[in-house]
């Protein structure tokens, strides 16, 4: 019993590592999260409503800092949710085969997260930014969505990619959209997992929120303040990376 008392000790820990660079970048971590759980073999049944409950935490937190500090412009982020919220929720509720969905999800982030990592950043200050057509929105909200809801995470890994592609945000602004759109998503996501009756262990729920806000503070105090638009950029692909590895991982072990 004291030897898994000690592992939530170093999950935790884990846990305010990821929440640490995930947050400095508008994500929540819910990638990182699975990572550590799978690592320390928590039952599959409990890492998705986990990650989610985590992200709300983190979420909320970056929120209030990302807003406060007007990078959140919710005229661009709410067509995506328009669609990507019910699809979230539904996609929550499905019991589908992840093996291949996984592995090929991780070579697809493993690439394009390498690609920030060995290429500079393209947006500055003086780089027009445009606007995301409306159709093009509610199409990428849905599909993000529900890549949310099956994979268990707010879906900002598949999102803050998109909108810097398609040069819909620079990096900082991307960060602000990124924390509304996971945060929204991991509500919904979570409202479906415990319509089809999953569940997650509040004790060690409590221990884990605990290190993921110390985390978040830390994160987000980085995101908002510190980063340049380089920086973020290379540690969005370091957290695309990380989240790359994971599913690789956890496909190859179905």
């Amino acid at each position: 019993m004291e030897a898994v008392q000690i592992d939530h000790l170093v999950m935790a820990f884990l846990f305010f590592v990821v929440a640490v660079v995930y947050s400095s970048v508008g994500h929540a971590g819910a990638s990182g999260y699975s990572a550590v759980m799978a690592l320390f073999n928590i039952a599959p049944v409990l890492m998705r409503p986990t990650s989610l409950m985590l992200n709300l935490v983190v979420g909320s937190i970056g929120l209030y800092r990302f807003q406060k500090a007007g990078l959140i412009n919710l005229k661009v982020v709410g067509p995506f949710l328009i669609t990507s919220m019910p699809s979230a929720y539904w996609a929550a509720q499905l019991n589908v085969e992840k093996k291949y969905f996984y592995l090929a999800l991780g070579l697809v982030l493993l690439f394009s997260g390498s690609k920030l990592l060995i290429s500079r950043s393209t947006k500055s200050e003086y780089t027009p930014i445009k606007k995301a057509p409306l159709f093009t929105s509610f199409f990428w909200g849905g599909v993000i969505g529900f890549l949310s809801g099956v994979t268990g995470t707010g879906g900002a890994i598949f999102f803050t990619p998109l909108i810097l592609k398609m040069n819909w945000a620079d990096p900082k602004n991307a960060a602000g959209l990124s924390v509304v759109f996971v945060l929204a998503n991991s509500i919904f996501a979570l409202a479906g997992i415990i319509k089809s009756s999953q569940f997650f262990e509040i004790r060690l729920s409590a221990l884990w929120a605990v290190a993921v806000i110390l985390g978040a503070v830390v994160g987000t105090h980085f995101g908002v303040f510190k980063f340049s638009n380089n920086i973020i950029q290379k540690v969005l692909g370091v957290v695309m990376v990380i989240a790359a590895v994971k599913l690789l991982i956890l496909g190859l072990n179905f």
